[in-house]
């Protein structure tokens, strides 16, 4: 084992692959979506093409392990967070959601919570571009999906849950790539500034 110095340890792992179990690998879909989107978006910064990041959850640290430097090992949320992501594009606020669903039919809405929608509103009433970026695992397709239809399909309490016949149809599917991986820009010229891409 190699010790650095930070108190971090190397870890060599055995050539032969690890078999995971169906959670596990659905679990790290998720945060490979989330990672996807972070790496987009750094891609677009570092092309000046625009400034959009990641919202960071407010925490409130309560006690700070400095045995190996510095480790927080016992904090609380201040506040309910908002959406997850928000920044500047063509002269724009641009504030949105990302969520995964791994259903093959429809994307729950018990995780938005009623804190994000009235976000969102706000957003909107004061001319920002809200919308939600919407995984559909089981697909390998993402989309696009304005927050106003997201509200009224929340508010509307007629379902628990949006199908994914809907998404498809009233969304715009965001090209996936290498460089950048999730073409989020072009998705929003075409919902919100009238262009086609190719």
């Amino acid at each position: 084992m190699i010790n650095y110095p930070n108190g971090s340890h190397a870890v060599f792992k055995s050539k032969e692959p690890k078999k995971k179990n169906s959670d596990t690998v659905y679990k790290n879909r998720g945060m490979d979506f989330e990672n996807d989107i972070n790496l987009s978006l750094e891609f677009f910064d570092a092309n000046d093409l625009a400034i959009i990041t990641k919202r960071p959850t407010p925490i409130n640290v309560v006690r700070v392990d400095y045995t190996h430097g510095a480790k927080i090992v016992d904090a609380y949320f201040e506040k309910q967070s908002t959406t997850d992501y928000n920044g500047v594009y063509r002269g724009k606020y641009i504030d949105f959601e990302a969520k995964n669903t791994k259903s093959k039919t429809s994307l729950p809405l018990h995780n938005i919570t009623p804190h994000q929608i009235s976000h969102l509103e706000k957003v909107i009433k004061h001319g920002g571009i809200a919308f939600f970026v919407i995984s559909l695992e089981s697909l390998d397709k993402v989309y696009l999906l304005d927050a106003s239809f997201v509200i009224s399909f929340y508010k509307s309490k007629e379902r628990a849950s949006i199908p994914v016949s809907e998404i498809m149809e009233k969304g715009i599917e965001i090209k996936q790539g290498y460089m950048p991986r999730y073409e989020i820009l072009k998705a929003i010229d075409e919902a919100y500034f009238h262009e086609k891409n190719n």
